[in-house]
C-alpha cells in the first residue's frame, strides 16, 4: 500500500485535534504521533524504514485517520 503523502501531510499540518482525539485516554502522547508521521514525511512515505514501535503507531492512529480522510 502507497502512503497518500498529500493526505498525511494535512493531517500533520491542520487536523492535529484528530490526532489529540485519538489518542486521549490511550497513554500514548499526541507528539510520538506527530513524530512518527513527520519521519514518514521526511521519508517518502516508507513504511519500511519504521521501527517496531513505530510502525504499531502508525497502524494504531495514523493509518485509521488517513483512511478516514480517504473516503
Amino acid at each position: 500500500m502507497e502512503l497518500n503523502m498529500r493526505l498525511l501531510k494535512s493531517l500533520l499540518s491542520k487536523r492535529g485535534d484528530e490526532i489529540e482525539a485519538a489518542v486521549e485516554g490511550t497513554g500514548y502522547l499526541a507528539k510520538t504521533v506527530i513524530g512518527v508521521g513527520t519521519f514518514l514525511l521526511d521519508n517518502e512515505g516508507d513504511l519500511d524504514l519504521l521501527s517496531a514501535k513505530q510502525r504499531a503507531t502508525y497502524e494504531k492512529f495514523l493509518k485509521p485517520l488517513l483512511d478516514a480522510a480517504a473516503r
